[in-house]
């Protein structure tokens, strides 16, 4: 049997999970849900959607729907899901899964308490260069990871719309670039318990509407609002001595870039911007590169694998994998981030 999907705001990452949806078997698009209702029956009429609605309850109360994805601001990401959970709905949910602690804490109590399955869009988990990494990594290949290093640096990026708006997006590229590669290092890192941060943000430089000749993403929305930071800097400490450092910008003077770098006892890999495996044997450093069709981040092949994982968390295959709880430990992460930067020093991670 089909899973029955709704879609839940119908902008650019939306597409992703449309074409996902469509080209799965095991899925049944059955609903897309916007606040411009011609926005909405625009998107179902591209892709053959039975029915376009501007009503989230009305989505939620229909026994005809399975589950959903939650692809609208960052702000309400929570709220949505919290009632989609309570309403009987499995949920995929964009990162990130909520922009406050409190909001995640409700999200990791509506799971138990409803038994419904929420997931995380960490997209990135789940293309070719993480799945071999991941592989390697459970095999015991690396040894112990104790340090990573994470960036994705834009120079000019800021896409405008509600991303550039900090009461909607809940901050900037932090939240928005750097929650991905955060939390592909994290999980490859096994997922330790964060302790203390120590964090920094600028914002000299604004959304650097002023450059041009430069072809670039812009959100649908006119909106040039723009009072989140330009460039986010800190590094994590875990339980277990390991540290995560980060770096990620909308605005900055340097070359665009996404690296993603994991350091164990045993040997380390470089996952972005592709893929290649470090270690040494008979005294020999080696620099082992897989044979693998996407060295660096597919984002296509991402999606499918991330929707096709999610449909078999529906069906009950396999548990969430990118679950509530992980999800929390995120929102504790970021805030702690953006503290440490307000005040200028570090922050303990309180639970």
């Amino acid at each position: 049997m089909t899973t029955r999907i709704a879609v839940i705001g119908v902008g650019a990452i939306a597409t992703q999970h449309l074409i996902s949806y469509q080209k799965n078997p095991q899925a049944e698009l059955v609903a897309v849900c916007d606040i411009d209702r011609t926005r909405a029956k625009a998107r179902a009429d591209e892709f053959g959607v039975p029915r376009a609605t501007d009503v989230v309850d009305e989505v939620l109360a229909d026994p005809g729907v399975d589950a959903v994805s939650i692809c609208v601001p960052n702000l309400l990401h929570a709220k949505i899901a919290e009632a989609a959970l309570r309403a009987g709905k499995d949920v995929l949910v964009e990162k990130p899964m909520s922009v406050t602690v409190d909001e995640a804490e409700s999200l990791v109590r509506a799971t138990k308490e409803t038994g419904q399955a929420l997931q995380i869009g960490y997209v990135r988990r789940f293309a070719p260069n993480a799945l071999v990494t991941k592989r390697f990594l459970d095999e015991g290949e690396f040894g112990d990871i104790y340090a990573a290093r994470a960036t994705i640096i834009r120079a000019a990026g800021n896409p405008g719309g509600w991303f550039g708006d900090v009461d909607i997006s809940g901050g900037g590229p932090l939240i928005d670039l750097g929650v991905h590669i955060i939390d592909l290092c994290w999980y490859l890192m096994g997922m330790p318990t964060a302790v203390s941060v120590s964090g920094a943000t600028f914002s000299p430089l604004g959304a650097r509407d002023n450059i041009q000749h430069l072809t670039r993403y812009r959100a649908a929305s006119e909106s040039r609002v723009n009072n989140v930071e330009d460039y986010a800097t800190a590094q994590v400490r875990f339980a277990n001595g390991a540290v995560l450092d980060v770096d990620t910008s909308y605005s900055l003077h340097a070359r665009n870039w996404t690296s993603v770098k994991i350091h164990g006892d045993k040997g380390g890999a470089e996952i972005e911007p592709e893929l290649l495996m470090v270690t040494e044997r008979h005294d020999t450093l080696l620099h082992v590169q897989p044979q693998i069709d996407s060295l660096g981040f597919d984002f296509a092949v991402g999606f499918a694998n991330q929707i096709d994982n999610f449909l078999k968390i529906c069906r009950r295959e396999i548990p969430a994998d990118a679950t509530a709880e992980q999800g929390l430990e995120m929102a504790r992460i970021l805030t702690a981030i953006y503290e440490s930067a307000r005040i200028g020093s570090e922050v303990t991670i309180t639970r």
